[in-house]
């Protein structure tokens, strides 16, 4: 009998929503993600810093990196608690953070992630014009590459417990997307 490798048990999620220490610490508490880095993506600079990416010079956004068991947390899963913990339809903004680098984003890593991610896209934005909200924001963007960030913001809410957290979602539940 052949056993799968953990590599290929595991799967990886980049996502954007603002402050990459609120993302990662939503994302680091569910049950099925192994773990979440803080870093940078969708940019044209290579190797990055977190002063370059805040000053706007190089095209990245804050971005959090997933590693997850498919068979525990799906990636459709994880796209519904993205849309709904941080506001798409708020162009380069999370809460008090503001600027390119906190834009909405999500970096599919496969051709099928792809296609989850329009079609989560697309459903949620149905749920949000259905409850008189603005149009979706969020970039989706493959074959970005993924810089991470300096060791001092690697899990930073896990150890400053009361560090800034500006998520705030929508209001408006994100149904699961159909099937592409």
């Amino acid at each position: 009998m052949n056993t799968p490798s953990i590599q290929a048990s595991r799967e990886v999620a980049t996502l954007g929503g603002g402050c990459f220490w609120c993302v990662e610490a939503v994302f680091s508490e569910l049950r099925g993600v192994e773990s979440v880095t803080s870093g940078y993506t969708g940019g044209s600079t290579a190797s990055p810093t977190y002063e370059s990416v805040c000053a706007g010079t190089t095209g990245h956004a804050e971005a959090a990196r997933i590693i997850f068991a498919p068979a525990v947390i799906t990636y459709e899963d994880l796209l519904k608690i993205f849309f709904s913990i941080h506001d798409p339809t708020t162009p380069n903004r999370q809460g008090n953070d503001i600027g390119t680098a906190y834009r909405s984003g999500i970096y599919p890593q496969t051709p099928e992630q792809l296609e989850m991610a329009e079609a989560s896209r697309e459903a949620y934005q149905a749920a949000l014009r259905d409850a008189g909200r603005d149009k979706i924001t969020t970039e989706i963007r493959s074959g970005q590459t993924f810089y991470f960030a300096e060791a001092f913001h690697q899990q930073y809410l896990a150890k400053n417990p009361d560090g800034y957290g500006g998520l705030r979602g929508t209001g408006v539940a994100c149904p699961i997307a159909p099937k592409p």
